[in-house]
This record gives C-alpha cells, structure tokens and sequence, in this order.
C-alpha cells in the first residue's frame, strides 16, 4: 500500500526533552490524524464466511476495541471503514457500490479475502464479481481463504498508517468539486453493465492466468436451458421378477 510519512519539522530530540518534563509539542495534522485513525467505524455488515473472521476480530480474545474500531454502525451514514468480508456476487455487487456511495467523508475501503479480491476459487463462476476494486477504490487487500483475525488487525494497523500520512491541506475531500460517487452497476442479459467503473480500474492488456492456469473448465456446460414443457416419454413396463422367472410351459 503506498502512502506517504507525515514527518513533523519539531525536532524528534527537542520532542523528547519536552516530553520527559510533560510538555507535548505537535503538529495540527498529527492531532487531526490521531483522532481520526483512533476512531475508525467499520460498517457492520458481512457478504461470506470472511465476516466469522471478522465477527471475531471484535471478540475478547483480539479485541480491536485496542484501535478504536469496536463500533460497528449499522448505516453507512455513520461509517468510516467498509470491509467487504466474503464473496461478491453479482447480484451483490450493486448494493456494495449504493452502500459506499451512501458513506460520509473521509471513506476507506479494506477487502478481506481471496473472493473479494479476484473471485478466489470461484472465479470461473458465472455469477461472482472478479474484484470489487472493479467498481469502487480499494485502500487494503487482504489475501487469504479467509484471512485470519490477526491479518485483519494487520490491515486494520496499515491504514492506519496511512491515515497519518494525511495532511488538512492536501485531502481529497477539502477539495472542491470533490465528488466519489460512483456509477451503480445494474444486471443484464449478460452481466454486469457497465462492466467495470474505468475511474478506478482497467483491464489488463495482456492475461497470463490462461497461460499459468490454463483455459476455464468447461466440462457439462450447457448452450441453452432445456425444455421444461416438452411432454415426458412413457417408460416401458416392468416385467414382473415372479412371471420373468417361472419356466415356460412349452
């Protein structure tokens, strides 16, 4: 994750000289940083078995109150992180891009998991979403079938870090004409349409997964949907096992 370090021009000596004898010396983005990275509401909603790990993230034994982030909010109107924790389908995929559109600023974005990343082993399938960095931004990948309480901890540690490395001045959302809404993909006949949102990724020109893993397993695949209304052939009586066995009288 590339992110920038907010250095402070106090000196790192003098600051710990003052520190010994009570005074604290910092910068007004440190103080901004700090009480944004130290309260960070997560949306309280799951996709897949990713959202257990995340379930218990928030339990005792890891306790992610320790980074201020034990509020999960019901209503994106009140929440600052949005973990997409399980596989996104594409019937899913809409209301994922209506929720995080619905999300105040700042907004950040951790995926959590193999199939939120890129479809995991479900990426073949018909009816799951290759990534939802295809429709929104993403801040934090985090890989993993699923991943475990201590990667998202992890995660949760580096947009942190992130977080720090913002400045007032230079924020996306103090800009003017600032606007992250997205376009909401709707169903077609044949997908998703648009297919992916070209604000925030594009497709690559040259695929190495066919190479490395060969073309998609096509095995009983079916060129349209059967017939439901054709009328159903008669079986063939059953001959009975006392009559089949019984000698002829001939």
């Amino acid at each position: 994750m590339a992110f920038t370090e907010n250095l402070s021009s106090v000196d790192g000596g003098l600051k710990s000289e003052l520190g010994k004898k009570g005074i604290v010396v910092a910068t007004l983005n440190e103080l901004y940083n700090w009480g944004r990275r130290s309260s960070i509401w997560p949306m309280q909603f799951g996709l897949a078995c990713c959202a257990i790990e995340m379930i218990a993230t928030a339990c005792a034994r890891y306790d992610i109150a320790r980074f201020g982030a034990e509020l999960f909010r019901p209503s994106p109107r009140q929440s600052d992180l949005m973990i997409v924790a399980g596989t996104v389908t594409k019937k899913m995929a809409p209301q994922v891009v209506r929720l995080y559109n619905q999300m105040a600023e700042p907004k950040y974005v951790i995926t959590m998991g193999a199939c939120s990343i890129a479809g995991g082993p479900f990426i073949d399938g018909y009816n799951v979403l290759r990534g939802i960095d295809r429709y929104i931004p993403i801040d934090v990948h985090l890989p993993g079938c699923p991943p475990r309480p201590e990667a998202l901890l992890y995660g949760l540690m580096e947009l942190q870090r992130k977080i720090d490395g913002q400045t007032i001045e230079k924020t996306e959302w103090y800009q003017k004409g600032l606007k992250r809404e997205y376009p909401v993909p709707e169903c077609g006949p044949h997908g998703l349409i648009p297919k992916f949102n070209p604000e925030v990724w594009a497709p690559r020109e040259v695929d190495h997964r066919k190479e490395r893993y060969g073309e998609p397993v096509l095995i009983g695949k079916k060129d349209k949907a059967p017939n439901l209304d054709a009328p159903v052939a008669a079986r063939p009586a059953a001959t009975s096992a006392s009559s089949a066995s019984q000698p002829s009288a001939s």
